[in-house]
């Protein structure tokens, strides 16, 4: 029961979470104010296609570990990460964190994102 509880704490990024957290109006403010960030949609290409954040790159979390690559030129920025609701994202959030990158994980996704008018590209 106790390992269930520490498995669910940890994929909610409750624990052992080595980045930050930013809601969704601080990350629109921060995409509006810098532009030394990097946006990382991390939903399937079917969910990006269907809509997405201005200026977003989208490398889904299943392949992220093998595309770091093209995130090579944000190596010293912040990556903003988003997926639909969070939880994807905390997921990604690990691996960038764990390669030398500096993400801030969108709690509550694209959903809050669009409650919160962000810019989005369909």
């Amino acid at each position: 029961m106790a390992g269930l509880l520490v498995s669910f704490a940890y994929s909610k990024g409750w624990i052992l979470a080595d980045f930050e957290f930013i809601d969704a109006k601080q990350a629109i403010v921060l995409l509006s104010d810098d532009k030394n960030v990097t946006l990382l949609d991390v939903r399937t290409i079917r969910e990006y296609e269907d809509r997405h954040l201005k200026n977003a790159i989208n490398i889904p979390v299943q392949t992220l570990t093998s595309s770091l690559n093209r995130l090579e030129n944000a190596k010293g920025q912040r990556i903003v990460v988003y997926c639909r609701s969070g939880s994807r994202s905390i997921k990604a959030s690990r691996i960038l964190e764990e390669n030398g990158f500096t993400p801030l994980n969108v709690e509550g996704g694209i959903i809050d994102l669009m409650r919160n008018d962000a810019e989005i590209v369909r």
